[in-house]
């Protein structure tokens, strides 16, 4: 009985190709401030579940501000909603994103961060900073609002 070339079987993979054609420059909506930001996800959130269920949001950012895409990433249910770190990094390094904007909304109403959503803020922080990819802001709404981890100082 013959034994096969293990080594010939690990290095005979399926080919991986990345594609990713950002938009035109001049057609990209360019984010300054909170305020930017909120707009968009106003835009692309769909009302009638804010108060329902959390969503958690990726805006992707090039190195000019510009957007280079938006992606909900989760969605949970009225008190929480999974995240993972992976997601948001395979999302940012597909689309040469050099920052990120992160955001969920409170379906209680409160726009008070809670001690997860901070605990949260600094894991993706840390994880991104591992391939220089900035985390420019966590943004917490509702229907009636929103607040900014960079605004009051959190970030």
């Amino acid at each position: 009985m013959k034994l096969k070339n293990l080594t010939t079987q690990i290095l005979s993979s399926s080919v991986i190709k990345i594609h990713y054609k950002r938009p035109l420059f001049d057609s990209m909506t360019h984010i300054t401030r909170s305020r930017d930001a909120m707009a968009v996800l106003r835009n692309y959130a769909d009302p009638d579940s804010i108060d329902l269920k959390e969503h958690f949001y990726v805006l992707m950012l090039s190195n000019a501000n510009r957007l280079l895409g938006v992606s909900l990433i989760s969605i949970g249910a009225t008190a929480g909603v999974c995240v993972g770190l992976k997601e948001i990094l395979q999302l940012a390094l597909i689309t040469n994103s050099t920052g990120i904007i992160i955001a969920h909304n409170h379906p209680s109403g409160t726009l008070m961060p809670s001690q997860s959503d901070c605990e949260m803020t600094e894991r993706i922080k840390e994880g991104l900073s591992l391939v220089d990819i900035n985390l420019l802001d966590h943004l917490v709404f509702t229907s009636d609002g929103y607040t900014s981890f960079a605004d009051n100082g959190y970030l």
